[in-house]
């Protein structure tokens, strides 16, 4: 009998997350090496493109991509020395940095799409559409609860 039928769900279900997002990741990386980027790098570009539609700043990217405003400038920096992206100074406030993507950007990404699609597809192959909504709306109720936590902790160290 395989093991994990025996544990608790959200033992197994918290397990799981962290092992999809490793196993994505490999896979993915192995499938966009060819185009010479990262699965953060695609990943990044995919988030501005996706979610807005004036240049974000690098604050704005990392609160999307959940993750620091460093690791989102370490990935933006290899992105512009590809000239797939360009950091530009807000021209109201100098201390905030945009991410514009390149003109470049547009034609490179359209070639990696169809790996991005077939990726996609072939991840959620025989998965029906309702389970798909339930899905979604479970993991809309992580984030939001990570999103508490993460405030939870800001306030303590506040008050440290």
């Amino acid at each position: 009998m395989d093991q994990t039928t025996q544990m608790p769900d959200k033992q197994y279900i918290f397990g799981s997350l962290l092992i999809i997002a490793n196993r994505m990741d490999t896979l993915l990386e192995r499938e966009l090496r060819q185009f010479g980027v990262t699965s953060k790098q695609w990943f990044l570009s995919v988030i501005i493109d996706s979610l807005f539609t004036e240049p974000p700043t690098m604050k704005e990217v990392a609160r999307e991509m959940g993750s620091s405003h460093q690791n989102v400038k370490q990935v933006a920096l290899k992105l512009q020395e590809k000239n797939l992206l360009t950091l530009v100074k807000d021209k109201k406030d100098r201390r905030v940095t945009r991410i514009r993507m390149t003109n470049e950007s547009q034609e490179f990404w359209k070639k990696t799409q169809p790996k991005g699609t077939i990726f996609t597809e072939a991840l959620f192959e025989g998965i029906k559409k309702e389970d798909l909504q339930l899905a979604r709306q479970v993991m809309q109720k992580i984030m939001n609860n990570l999103e508490h936590m993460e405030k939870g902790n800001d306030e303590e160290a506040d008050i440290e």
